[in-house]
């Protein structure tokens, strides 16, 4: 690659990464979900007692940003460090899915 091509690169990828959502690069890894305050919800959107619902899961960051109500730029940056973590204060259908998945692993 000449030197010329490089700088294409280079600046392609610097472009790229300032055009990206805040927090992209970071969007990789879980987070472990305090779920005690939606556990009602959940187990009323699986149609399950409430006492099959865990108190935590791990969920991927968008899930977890969207659910706790946080930056997924903070949860990403915690989670890259291995000890990322918040308490849910809504459920979505992602959510709702990562605990049916873990009540059937159970």
């Amino acid at each position: 690659m000449n030197r010329i091509s490089a700088t294409v690169v280079s600046v392609a990828t610097a472009a790229f990464l300032a055009a990206a959502p805040a927090g992209f690069a970071q969007q990789s890894g879980l987070v472990n979900v305090d779920i005690k305050n939606v556990a009602n919800n959940i187990a009323q959107n699986l149609k399950v007692d409430v006492s099959q619902i865990p108190v935590t899961v791990q969920a991927p960051v968008s899930v977890a940003a969207t659910v706790c109500g946080v930056a997924a730029t903070v949860l990403g940056t915690q989670a890259a460090s291995g000890n990322a973590s918040c308490t849910a204060t809504s459920t979505n259908t992602a959510l709702n899915d990562l605990v049916q998945s873990q009540l059937k692993k159970s």
